[in-house]
């Protein structure tokens, strides 16, 4: 029996990169912002409910969370927000777009060693530029050999971009630290589902872990990639 995988499929925010970390120093600054308006445990409650609803609007990302918090701000204060409040919002939000990549213990080493063995794609939502333009600066674009940049993460996309590059769930794995993203989608279409626990997780991204499944894992960082990968390929 070959146990060879033939994809092998990596996230990118808060797997390979940090990113919530530079959410919740933004939100920490919009709590500063309207401290005069309402109490900061109000106020997320308010943007995170925000964030939800505008998700089919406008997507994943920095920009749609910019919005949420100007929407947030307009409806905590009954429409009284100073302009100097919106664009100290807009100004954080920008600041967040200009942010340098700062990799992740071992996902350079990860990716770079995997990218010898095995074809690797990366797969992430988000704002089309923004995740162009992280992947640029982290150095690791080249070593993909394909970048699907998604509005969601379902089993249906999953499906469809393990099959354009050339396998289908059962040969395939998604390595991620969001188990509602990252994990279970990819475990429903036979793939391997690969969770490294980053520390921040947003509230939406949360889910339950699976129960006893076969080809569910839990890592510490990705430097336990290449071990666990020999191990299943055994």
């Amino acid at each position: 029996m070959n146990n060879k995988l033939q994809i092998i499929g990596f996230d990118a925010d808060d797997t390979l990169w940090h990113n919530e970390t530079f959410f919740r120093i933004t939100q920490a600054r919009f709590a500063e912002l309207l401290q005069d308006f309402t109490e900061p445990d109000h106020l997320m409650d308010r943007l995170l409910a925000a964030e939800k609803r505008n998700l089919g609007r406008y997507g994943f990302g920095i920009k749609g969370f910019m919005l949420s918090m100007i929407e947030t701000a307009i409806e905590v204060t009954d429409t009284a927000v100073p302009a100097s409040v919106i664009a100290a919002i807009l100004e954080e939000g920008q600041e967040m777009l200009a942010h340098p990549v700062d990799l992740l213990p071992h996902a350079e080493d990860c990716v770079g060693q995997l990218a010898e063995s095995h074809k690797i794609v990366l797969i992430t939502k988000g704002d089309l530029l923004d995740q162009e333009r992280k992947l640029a600066q982290s150095g690791l674009g080249d070593l993909f050999h394909g970048v699907e940049i998604v509005s969601d993460k379902t089993p249906e996309i999953y499906d469809r971009a393990f099959r354009r590059h050339g396998a289908d769930g059962a040969n395939s794995m998604m390595i991620g630290n969001s188990m509602k993203s990252d994990v279970l989608p990819a475990l429903d279409i036979g793939a391997w589902g690969i969770y490294v626990p980053h520390g921040i997780t947003w509230e939406l991204e949360k889910a339950d872990p699976p129960k006893n499944h076969p080809r569910y894992r839990q890592i510490a960082d990705l430097g336990a990639v290449p071990e666990l990968i020999a191990e299943i390929e055994r």
